[in-house]
Formats: structure tokens, C-alpha cells, sequence
């Protein structure tokens, strides 16, 4: 019996593939945004350091939104001489936020403007023009980022309301130090595949204005 060879699939072939799984991606988190929680511990009080500490490692991971921003800022910050001010910036923002939370200030239409957040660095991303690389316009990514963080801090500090200050500080130094890592590991990621060709990027910047505008619907219609 005469065995036909395998034909290899085409780099076009590869790159609508690709495509397609990231610009489905969305719909299927959707279905999934019941089930994501917004604290690591199940809705049990932080009690201890060790439960601060992991309940900040997975709080910007588990938090769909809050992921999608964080990669998206290590993303946006590829190709850029100063790019790392832009997560570091977010960050030290959110640090901030958290505290705006503990102290009790209001924040006014906290899951909506997290949400346009997300929807807008993903219409950034995957914007035909990509935005200059220069200093300029990294310090305006960074003041955006600035502005972001407090709000996804701000939502941060809802898991640790009336926590011990030991099991806080843990919990910041949890989800600074995952932000950081994911932001940055996306940067380094995009800056060694990316070095050239920017529809990869504009691949990710669809795949999260998805997230983004999946979570402004469902803050709109709550």
C-alpha cells in the first residue's frame, strides 16, 4: 500500500492558525467568568504571612482582567529603549491603590474603568500603527499605566479589608513581585519573537481588547 508523504503547513497557514486561536480566546474566557474568583483563599480571611504572600501571588493571575493588563503592559513596553517604566510604573501604582482601599477613599466606577483599561491597551496593541518608540511617548504609556494601577490596585485591596498589617505586607509584596515577573517575562518574550515583525503583538492586542470589552459588557449590563 502506497503511503502518500505528509505535507508541512505553510508559515501563512501557521499565522491564520494562530490567529484564530488568539482572536477566539476571548469568547472563551467568557464562558469561563463565572467561575473566576478574585481571591486566592476562597473568601476566607488572610490570617497569616504565608497566606498574604500567596493570596498576592495569585490575585493578579486569577483575576482575569488584572492578568490581561499586566501582560499587555510588559507587551507594550517591547521595542523600547525605557519600556520597563511602563509595568514598573503600574506596579508601584497599584501599591498605591491598595492603600487608597485600606484608607476607605472611594474610588467611583472601580470594574468599569478596570475593564476599559484592558479594552484600551488591547486597541493599543493592536493598532496598525504601532505608537513611536521614543521617550515621549514611553513616559505617556507610563502615566497611563500610572492611572490603571491605582484602579487595579484599588481592586486588589478588597481581599485584605481588615487584615493584620504583617499579612498585608505580604500580600503587596505577593502580587507586586507577580506583576513584575509577568510583565517583564511578556516584554522579554516580545522583544526576542517580535524583534521585526509586530503582527504577533497586534495578534495579543486583539486577543485582550476581547478580555477588556468582555468585562466592560458585563460591568455595564451588572
Amino acid at each position: 500500500m502506497r503511503h502518500l508523504p505528509l505535507s508541512k503547513p505553510s508559515p501563512i497557514a501557521i499565522v491564520r492558525s494562530v490567529r484564530a486561536a488568539l482572536l477566539t480566546l476571548p469568547v472563551a474566557l467568557l464562558t469561563a467568568l463565572p467561575a473566576l474568583a478574585h481571591h486566592a483563599m476562597g473568601g476566607r480571611p488572610i490570617a497569616t504571612g504565608y497566606e498574604g504572600f500567596m493570596s498576592g501571588l495569585a490575585h493578579p493571575v486569577i483575576g482575569l482582567d488584572h492578568c490581561a493588563f499586566v501582560v499587555a503592559s510588559g507587551l507594550v513596553a517591547a521595542r523600547r529603549p525605557w519600556g520597563v517604566v511602563v509595568p514598573v510604573a503600574f506596579a508601584i501604582a497599584a501599591l498605591a491603590g491598595t492603600g487608597l482601599h485600606l484608607q476607605a477613599v472611594d474610588l467611583p466606577l472601580l470594574e468599569g474603568t478596570i475593564a476599559l483599561s484592558v479594552l484600551a491597551i488591547g486597541v493599543l496593541l493592536a493598532w496598525p500603527q504601532p505608537l513611536k518608540s521614543g521617550l515621549g511617548p514611553t513616559v505617556a504609556l507610563a502615566i497611563a499605566a500610572i492611572v490603571a494601577g491605582i484602579f487595579h490596585g484599588y481592586a486588589y485591596g478588597e481581599a485584605v479589608v481588615g487584615v493584620e498589617v504583617a499579612p498585608i505586607a505580604f500580600y503587596l509584596s505577593g502580587f507586586t513581585l507577580v506583576q513584575l515577573a509577568i510583565a517583564l517575562g511578556a516584554r522579554t518574550l516580545a522583544n526576542r519573537l517580535t524583534p521585526e515583525n509586530a503582527m504577533p503583538l497586534r495578534y495579543a492586542g486583539f486577543a485582550i481588547a476581547g478580555i477588556g470589552a468582555a468585562y466592560l459588557a458585563s460591568a455595564l449590563g451588572a
